[in-house]
């Protein structure tokens, strides 16, 4: 804390939040020298200049954390549109246990280990880009991490081989119970390795993002690593649980077959029930590939109103075997797959029938303005339009624990300013898909339906 005399009577009171400059022109020419120098508390706000490039190896430690619902921020202010930039070191940024925390504004690069690394509680990363890490571009711990979100930011340009990915997200389960991986209105593209997203959170809620361009999957949503985890953790202490909404998943990597990933990877197995809704999934031009590649062990999986087509290939809907006869999945409660009134390609293969899928709808084409340029809104006449289940329901024996329902607004294949994310209007009926076409067919970014 930060200390000074005042007059007993006074002492109780909390200190006044304090606004705090870092730049070359400033008292604190770096953020290493200003956590050096002061204790930040929970309001306190610090502006580093943009227009500037400063060292990696910036270390928020657990003394400059804000407090329950008053975090300190740490914000980049533009300076002729320029961000501050925060280049290199092994870990580019660490939140240390820093927890109550928003960092936003920047451009972090150059990373050797990781451009961010995330190890504290109640941290939201927003209004940034993560780019050019040669290994992880944003990597949770296992140990001490807990609620994360990850908003109006673009990854891209990072990962490497197999294991090192744009995104790698994790929570510690027993010292953070209950915490929530939360992903919005972000721009993932163009990995170099790994998966774009892979995640062992307790709970994953991850919405109005666009993917394309991962090595392997776009999507991994699995168990804790069983190796690495606190000594009280126990594989059956948790379930976890994903929520996939309103995203557009684009796979154009012809050499991998898969697009998502669930339940495992042979290190770490989530029991959980995952659910997808109102997503749009394109496979890139002569893929073929996977859409749900089910793993290792899983409790449930739903999916309602979402677009699968293809360009070219051919999309298996479901992947719960191995090659051969021995099984890749166990069920927790026996096989439970749910969902309605899903559209895929005329062609798609292990498409679920009645009673697992019910409404389907197929068709040659999923009928988007334009899917060579990525328009994948709903075209005049699309089979997409007012073609869902407006009331989506779990299997009453799994309920989907708070699903994110309806879907309140469009991806975009951009970063986006904060707030800037485009509200789904209202239709006639909802749409399939991540796009909802209005009543008036005027979209709220000023796109008229053609």
């Amino acid at each position: 804390m930060r200390w000074c005399s005042i007059p007993l009577f006074l002492a109780a009171l909390p200190a006044s939040a304090a606004t705090f400059q870092v730049g070359p022109t400033r008292p604190h020419t770096s953020l290493n020298a200003l956590f050096a120098a002061v204790n930040l508390e929970g309001g306190d706000i610090v502006e580093v200049d943009g227009g500037v490039t400063y060292a990696g190896g910036v270390i928020v430690p657990a003394a400059d954390g804000g407090s329950p619902g008053n975090p300190v921020v740490i914000r980049g202010i533009r300076v002729g549109g320029q961000r501050p930039v925060i280049s290199g070191g092994t870990n580019t940024v660490e939140f240390r246990q820093s927890n109550h925390l928003v960092f936003e504004g920047f451009d972090v690069t150059g990373g050797t280990g990781r451009c961010i690394l995330q190890g504290a509680h109640e941290v939201t990363v927003r209004d940034s880009v993560i780019h050019g890490c040669a290994a992880h571009g944003i990597l949770g711990t296992d140990l001490l991490s807990g609620s994360f979100t990850l908003e109006y930011s673009e990854i891209y340009d990072a990962g490497s081989g197999t294991n090192l990915h744009p995104l790698y997200m994790q929570s510690d389960e027993v010292a953070h119970p209950g915490s929530v991986f939360r992903m919005r209105f972000c721009y993932v593209h163009d990995g170099n390795g790994g998966n774009l997203l892979k995640s062992r959170h307790e709970r994953n809620e991850i919405s109005y993002n666009w993917f394309q361009g991962a090595t392997y999957h776009e999507l991994e949503l699995i168990g804790p690593d069983e190796e690495t985890q606190n000594p009280n953790w126990t594989r059956d202490l948790v379930r976890e649980d994903s929520d996939v909404v309103g995203n557009v998943i684009v796979h154009t990597n012809t050499a991998f077959g898969a697009v998502i990933r669930a339940g495992g990877d042979g290190s770490g197995r989530s029991k959980g029930r995952v659910r997808f809704v109102n997503n749009t999934i394109l496979l890139g031009p002569g893929v073929s590939a996977t859409v749900f590649r089910l793993f290792d062990e899983l409790q449930s999986v739903e999916m309602h109103n979402n677009v699968i087509e293809t360009s070219g290939g051919t999309a298996r809907i479901i992947r719960a075997i191995d090659s051969g006869s021995e099984p890749e999945l166990v069920w927790t409660n026996g096989r439970q797959i749910h969902g309605s009134n899903n559209w895929v390609r005329t062609g798609s293969t292990f498409v679920p029938t009645t009673p697992e899928w019910s409404g389907t709808l197929t068709g040659a084409s999923a009928g988007f303005v334009n899917a060579a340029t990525f328009d994948l809104r709903p075209a005049a006449g699309s089979p997409l339009v007012n073609a869902g289940n407006a009331a989506p329901a779990s299997n009453p024996a799994f309920v989907y624990p708070g699903p994110i329902f309806p879907p309140a607004f469009h991806p975009v294949r951009a970063a986006l300013a904060p707030g800037g994310a485009v509200p789904r209007a209202a239709g006639g009926g909802i749409d399939i898909g991540a796009f909802e076409v209005p009543v008036d067919g005027i979209f709220a970014n000023g796109f008229e339906t053609p």
